[in-house]
This record gives C-alpha cells, structure tokens and sequence, in this order.
C-alpha cells in the first residue's frame, strides 16, 4: 500500500520539514507533528485491519515486467511503478510523495534514522556557491535549471559495533650523531618494540545500496549520530528512499576489513620518537557486538555534460559534497590564452623590452 500524509487544513500532501519533528504543508504552511501523524495512523490501524488489508490486496498488484510493481496514488489514483527496491517516491502525475508501505516493514524496517537538516534551497545554495569555485566549470552548471534537479535521498545503511584488539611489533631504531674534529660518529640503537591495544568501533557505516559507490559514501562521511532518532515513516515524505540490496551479513567482510585497518593504522599511530620503524607482524582480533539498519540523509545531482555522467553528493545533515566538476573546453582555451599573454608579457619585462 502506498501512503501519502494529507494536511488536515487543506487536503494537499504533507512533506517532512527539515531539521524539525514536524510534516509541512507547502500551499496552507500548517505544520503537524510525527508524534500526532503516528498516533492517527495506529488509531486508524487498530479501527479498520480488515478495511485496510482489502484495500491493500486491492491497490497492489505484481507486474511481472523487469522486476517492478505497480501501486495506486491515494491522491489522484494515478499508478505509479517503482522498482524493487524504492521506498520512497513520487507520484509522476500529482507528484504528491508516496511512501511503499510494504518495503518498510519487517525485517525491511529501518531502527533508525538521521533526519534531513539542510532543506533543498540550501542545498541548491551550496552546490551553486561550490560550482561558482571552479573557474573552468561550464556556466550552465550552476543554472537554476540544472540545480533544481537536486534530489534528496534517505540512503540504506548498516551501523556497526566492534570490539577490536590488535598485537603489533616492530623493529625500531634511533641515530645519533655526533662530530669530534673532522671525523663524524654515527650511532644506531635498536629497539624491539611491542604493542597490545583495544579500541571500540561505534556505528561504522557501510551503505546497502548497489546504486551508490562507495568510495562516494565513504568520502561524505562523518554523520553527527547525536542526531540519531528512531525510525518513522512521516520523516521520508517529500524525498526518495530506498530497502536495502545487501543484508548485514553479506557485508560484514567489507565492513571488517576497514574496521581492521582503522585498529591497526591506531596501534601503528602509538609508536612514535624513532628514526626509523619496520612493522614486523600486526594481529587483529575483532568482535561483533551489534548491527543495525538505518537511514542516512544524502543530496544528490547527476548531470551529463559532453556525453559523460557527473555526479554531486551532499551530506544531508552536514553539507560535506564530494564530487568533480566538468570542464568547458571553452573557458580552459579562454584560461590558456590569458596565462599565456601574462606570461608573454612578464618574460617581455624581464627582457627589458617593456
């Protein structure tokens, strides 16, 4: 079943305002919180189960074309088809948000999540002031046209906890050297060196989406998880969302080789005040306390300039963007050009002839 909030004021779609607990209408401003939306909807479920299982073996149906399902819109009845893994959406002909309620429940139900902080103006702001610093990037980069395109999207991630312990030695050395007359004394002293840490890793993200890179996700990282809040629905009304492609499990080995790596550089970061040091072996143990699934906050603009694919991603709590901006060949000839005329002219006041 696909739900959509509605203002009580005026009938319109509700969407999440963010950086607050509240859903907002965009055409009468009235505001409602999540706590009053979750508190109508277990009324509504504990009053009318059968209604609302006839209904949802009503508006659901498989499609048996590429994976996909089709659902009504409860605003304008219109259907809208969305892959396997969408939780989140927008009606293509209303474009009222639309939540799948049946990817979001079960084992598919996020614990968590973080709440979009910056609004999608804010974002546009940023990646238009971040475009401005390139002074080869296209001018139509940073059109209104274009940046409207920006979408705001909850992202499916696992949170890890470990426990860690890693055993490392080295071989160190220390050189002194001193100076009687003309001749120089070298001394070298050798040290072996041992070391025994523990470390608790808290809430390692690992995203769970195919469709996003990881080296992307990794980059737009830290995520302030003060801001941590449990999961509901009303929060992903009026953005994008997706279920996860991979489960816990099937990422854990991806997981615990970073997690590796962050103890050992950590044991490796203790050994200090040496001329010299050679890691000679370094052991990590690590223990699995907790998982869990979640929903993280990201902005994104894809753009295709020249035939090829540029992507922009923003941290939807933090504002952190990582991504590479086109090149208009252009401007580059442009730039060339100017440096090339300044220098022309330094060398030409160096020479005198100026």
């Amino acid at each position: 079943m696909v739900i959509s909030y509605k203002c009580p004021g005026c009938g319109a779609a509700l969407s999440y305002k963010e950086g607050t607990d509240v859903l907002k209408c965009e055409y009468c401003d009235t505001e409602v919180s999540i706590k009053a939306l979750k508190e109508i909807e277990e009324e509504k479920s504990q009053n009318s189960q059968e209604e609302f299982h006839a209904e949802r073996e009503k508006v659901v149906r498989e499609d048996a074309v590429e994976n996909f399902k089709a659902f009504h819109c409860e605003s304008c009845g219109a259907e809208i088809m969305t892959d396997d893994h969408t939780a989140a959406t927008f009606c293509g002909f209303c474009g009222n948000p639309a939540l799948v309620e049946e990817r979001l429940v079960g084992e598919k139900r996020p614990a968590i999540l973080i709440p979009f902080k910056i609004n999608k103006q804010q974002a546009i702001e940023k990646y238009r002031s971040w475009t401005k610093q390139g002074i080869l990037t296209p001018r139509e980069f940073s059109s209104t046209q274009i940046l409207e395109k920006v979408t705001g999207m909850y992202v499916p991630y696992w949170l890890y906890d470990y426990d860690a312990n890693v055993s490392m030695g080295a071989h160190g050395t220390k050189v002194n050297v001193t100076r009687k007359g003309d001749t120089e004394y070298i001394y070298t002293r050798h040290y072996d060196i041992q070391r025994n840490i523990t470390a608790e890793f808290n809430k390692v993200p690992q995203d769970a989406s195919e469709k996003m890179v990881d080296s992307v996700m990794e980059q737009i990282e830290p995520f302030d998880y003060k801001e941590i809040t449990p999961f509901e629905m009303p929060y992903l009304s009026g953005f994008f969302a997706e279920k996860y492609n991979y489960t816990g499990e099937q990422l854990k080995p991806q997981v615990e080789e970073r997690v590796s790596k962050f103890a050992t550089d950590m044991a490796r970061g203790t050994i200090n005040g040496y001329s010299s040091v050679n890691v000679t072996y370094a052991n990590t143990n690590l223990a699995e306390i907790d998982m869990v699934y979640a929903m993280l906050p990201v902005w994104m603009l894809n753009y295709t300039y020249k035939g090829k694919n540029y992507l922009l991603t923003m941290n939807g709590q933090t504002g952190k963007m990582v991504g590479k901006l086109p090149i208009s060949p252009l401007r580059a000839f442009v730039a060339w050009g100017i440096s090339s005329i300044v220098l022309f002219i330094i060398l030409l006041v160096i020479g005198g002839m100026l």
